[in-house]
């Protein structure tokens, strides 16, 4: 039997900023004789609207602040983290062959300004307001530009004010923007359906889309998907989405797509509330001890792996049924629970690489679900052999699709790792490519733990990871809040984690609180094994390396109700 410290911990994926090899030097200005200059293009350029209306913001991270202004009472705050440069854009119509000259006052360090595709220029330090000015002349037959303020990775906020393109202005639009593509259900409850679509296209650029039932408008998004509320159960309803401009030209309808609402009742077997229990180490405690203990009653059983090439086996070596874990199962059902087994971890030999196509790996899958007859299963994704492939990224989504429609019913839940900001560049990939792939993924859970930090705030990191996650959910697939909300689960570390983390009895509970306020769908750690007091005792298989009772962290999770 291997052993492990801990099969659940990852490592975490640290953005290089790489600066010097990257950044673009500042650009000539340009000039072109006769050029006719005007008034200001952009919309909202001081910020004096108070909101950054006008501009579209990457993860909507752009935000009007009242402090620092350059000019009047507004400015623009664009935060900048590890994962996202806070990059915000206007798309505006030009003349063909006319120099513009695009200037803006910025604060910050790593500040730029430019237009998509073609010149910028950038200040590395600016401690108190300062003038970026470009100039760019326009192709012989381009009629928009986009604009564009950035700060850079892992360089903090930026504030941006006054933001100007002098030039002439673009003739009328009369275009409208292409028929967006290939509209699918990517999820659905009792009482909403959730949509996505392939981007429209437009000579200036698209402003937003509409969502119709039949003749009435029923949502409107600025992006590749909204989310239908206020539906009956059990009803089937058809929709189509159109793209506007700002001109208000209108695209054709896209293709209809019809979706039948859910029953209203919630799905046995969610798992909710369901820490990991091993059995592979950390003298496993008897699961029926800890149920009658705690009122637990669902346990996330980990980990299912590779006994070699696609066939799966629990920790790789032991049999599906027949064997310990098995008879363990057994004892939870017997006492009133259920388990989710995980398939994967932090490390040994995985079914994700094992398996040569999406279709193998859901047969694999498959083997475990038929085992057991389960109600949900949890894809723990981690290291750079699954999380941090993208071949095998899109095979995991692929088989979980396959079993889901295999499978009516199943939940399916993805487990990954996370930053403080929320997902990493691999995560964000994920949940892209979830909905691209129209893999139906009921449950994105983070861990947030393992950031590198022992004094960090594992609440606070925990809550602002978490918010990260829900904003990456609510722009891919167009969720508003309480369905983003209803989509996300956490999976954190009790006591003292591999990076000396700490997260204590209290930080436990108001995550426990914070969650149930929330309404998330999951909640879960790592582990019941540890559950048991050491104080002192650092990182440990058995304990959690501080004082506690036993399995008090399990008794804190059981409390949780989505």
């Amino acid at each position: 039997m291997r052993t492990r410290t801990r099969t659940h911990a990852r490592t975490r994926t640290r953005l290089a900023c790489g600066l010097g090899a990257t950044v673009l030097g500042a650009a000539a200005v340009l000039s072109s004789p006769g050029a006719a200059f005007g008034a200001n293009l952009l919309t909202n350029g001081d910020f004096e609207a108070g909101t950054p209306a006008g501009w579209s913001c990457s993860r909507g991270l752009g935000s009007v602040v009242s402090s620092p202004v350059h000019g009047g009472g507004k400015a623009l705050a664009g935060a900048a983290g590890a994962a996202d440069n806070a990059k915000c854009t206007q798309t505006v119509a030009v003349q063909p062959n006319t120099t513009y000259t695009l200037s803006a006052w910025v604060r910050g360090s790593y500040v730029y300004l430019g237009v998509t595709g073609g010149a910028s220029t950038w200040t590395p330090s600016a401690t108190a307001y300062t003038k970026l000015t470009v100039s760019f002349t326009t192709g012989a037959s381009q009629t928009s530009a986009q604009v564009y303020l950035s700060g850079w990775y892992g360089q903090g906020t930026y504030y941006a004010d006054d933001v100007t393109l002098e030039g002439p202005a673009g003739g009328a639009d009369t275009v409208a923007p292409t028929t967006p593509g290939a509209l699918a259900s990517t999820g659905k409850t009792s009482s909403s359906v959730s949509l996505g679509w392939t981007a429209s296209s437009d000579n200036v650029g698209v402003s937003g889309y509409d969502v119709y039932q039949g003749a009435t408008k029923v949502a409107t998004s600025t992006t590749t998907g909204a989310t239908v509320g206020g539906l009956s159960p059990t009803t089937a309803y058809t929709f189509t989405v159109r793209a506007r401009d700002a001109a208000g030209n209108t695209s054709p309808a896209s293709n209809a797509v019809t979706v039948t609402t859910d029953t209203g009742t919630t799905p046995t077997g969610s798992g909710q509330a369901a820490p990991y229990l091993y059995l592979g180490w950390g003298n496993p405690p008897s699961a029926t001890t800890v149920m009658n203990a705690t009122g637990a009653k669902w346990f996330t059983m980990a980990f299912i792996l590779s006994s070699g090439g696609c066939n799966a086996a629990w920790d790789g070596q032991r049999p599906l049924t027949g064997g310990v874990d098995q008879s363990t199962i057994s004892s939870i059902r017997a006492a009133g629970g259920d388990v989710v087994p995980s398939i994967g971890g932090w490390q040994g030999n995985k079914l994700g690489p094992n398996c040569a196509t999406p279709e193998a790996l859901a047969g694999a899958y498959q083997q475990v679900i038929n085992a057991y007859g389960l109600k949900a299963i949890d894809v723990d994704i981690e290291n750079t052999d699954e999380f941090e492939n993208a071949v095998v990224q899109d095979r995991i989504l692929g088989a979980l699709k396959i079993v889901k429609q295999n499978n009516p019913g199943l939940r399916t839940i993805l487990t990954f790792g996370t930053s403080t900001s929320g997902p990493t560049s691999w995560g964000n990939r994920l949940i892209e490519q979830s909905k691209a792939l129209n893999a139906g993924i009921d449950v994105f859970t983070n861990m947030p733990f393992d950031f590198g930090n022992a004094s960090t705030d594992m609440y606070a990191s925990t809550v602002s990871a978490t918010e990260g996650l829900k904003t990456k959910l609510k722009s891919t697939f167009g969720w508003d809040d309480a369905t983003a909300y209803a989509h996300i689960g956490i999976s954190g570390m009790n006591g003292v984690s591999d990076t000396q983390e700490t997260t204590t009895v209290q930080n436990w509970t108001d995550i426990r609180n914070w969650a149930n306020s929330h309404h998330i769908a999951r909640l879960a750690f790592w582990s019941v094994n540890r559950d048991r007091g050491c104080a002192g005792g650092g990182l440990q298989e058995t304990c959690s390396g501080i004082a506690q009772n036993d399995w008090q962290f399990t008794s804190i999770t059981t409390g949780f109700t989505g």
